[in-house]
């Protein structure tokens, strides 16, 4: 199989089935039977779960892995990669901020490294509508916090579309336990750590609204960069 791609979801109702419908009907093109889509629904007080089984019927490349207890993007990314079969393995956010078209050039891209990040900064990528100042500023200090602390010299570590190879995800499930909005950087760094060599892709992403990351939170994880810095699990 080349493609296991994860959607983690929590309470996506309103937003996941066109997401899905997107992105089935065009990897189904592009690469037949040789992808699998493992939707984790996490801690959902909606329809969700519903709403993704029901989509799942007679589609042999869907499955659906709920946890019930919650575990944060981060943890249901990690359940997802456990049970992936592909030769690549990523995710995307399941607000269809990237379309499928763009993160098939992800993947492409991946080819002959050990995986690629979709990057809002890199020369070439394009964002709509515009960001909010708030946004922008929020994103550019957490981005030089992880510069600073990590050594991590991509323009955007947190952008939700990620793609990385088997080995890369092997490494990643033995190392990373981060399951909250650092575990970008736990990832990042934990692959740089081990000599990995992961690309950064410019790409064109739509800012949808809905964003669950508030700014308390955004502050929280500046904090809690800096207690990953110091701690052991991203070496």
């Amino acid at each position: 199989m080349r493609l296991s791609l994860v959607i983690p979801a929590y309470n996506e109702e309103k937003r996941i089935l066109p997401m899905l419908n997107s992105y089935f009907s065009f990897f189904k093109q592009k690469l037949n039977k040789n992808f699998e889509i493992i939707i984790v629904p996490n801690n959902c007080k909606d329809r969700t779960e519903e709403i993704t089984k029901n989509f799942s019927k007679g589609k042999s490349e869907i499955t659906i892995k709920t946890i019930k207890n919650k575990v944060g993007k981060g943890g249901a990314v990690l359940s997802g990669f456990k049970v992936a079969k592909g030769d690549f393995i990523g995710f995307v956010d399941a607000d269809e901020s990237t379309a499928p078209e763009e993160f098939y050039k992800l993947f492409i891209s991946a080819q002959g490294f050990e995986g690629a990040i979709a990057s809002r900064r890199a020369p070439g990528s394009k964002i709509y509508p515009r960001r909010t100042f708030a946004k922008e500023l929020s994103s550019r200090v957490f981005n030089l916090f992880t510069w600073f602390l990590f050594g991590l010299k991509y323009q955007d570590t947190q952008c939700g579309a990620k793609v990385f190879s088997k080995r890369a995800v092997n490494i990643i499930l033995n190392k990373v336990h981060e399951n909250n909005w650092i575990f970008d950087v736990a990832i990042l760094s934990t692959l740089k750590g081990k000599g990995l060599k992961v690309i950064e892709v410019p790409i064109n992403w739509r800012d949808a609204e809905g964003s669950k990351l508030s700014f308390i939170e955004q502050i929280k994880s500046l904090k809690d960069l800096i207690k990953l810095r110091f701690s052991k699990s991203p070496k």
